[in-house]
């Protein structure tokens, strides 16, 4: 599966923000799919999670509250709505899917996005 995100940007600090992240190539729907984040000089942290029916979501500590993934099979798209952006949420955002393993794993995930630049201004 190919996937491609995009939606990021530059916002002042307690904007929002909708990432999309776009897949072709095999059933989008039988895949569980993350959200990561990685800033400069930083490992890649886990942002968020959602199972291949859409239900149970799962969030990194920093962002519970303030992001939400969802996700339409329908139209092979991931979404992560991030609310209420701090000065350190900048980063690179990157969109994966994995056929199984643990959600915050990044080496459980078997295919990535090429990321897309979130900038939070103070």
């Amino acid at each position: 599966v190919q996937l491609q995100a995009f939606g990021g940007g530059l916002v002042q600090a307690g904007g929002c923000l909708r990432l999309s992240c776009a897949a072709s190539g095999r059933t989008f729907s039988s895949y569980a799919m993350g959200w990561f984040r990685q800033a400069p000089g930083k490992e890649r942290e886990f942002v968020a999670a959602i199972s291949q029916s859409g239900g149970t979501p799962y969030y990194g500590d920093p962002m519970r509250g303030r992001f939400t993934i969802s996700r339409d099979n329908a139209k092979n798209t991931v979404y992560l709505h991030m609310n209420n952006l701090k000065p350190e949420d900048t980063a690179v955002y990157y969109c994966a899917a994995r056929d199984s393993g643990s959600y915050s794993d990044t080496a459980a995930y078997d295919y990535w996005g090429q990321g897309t630049q979130v900038t939070v201004s103070s």
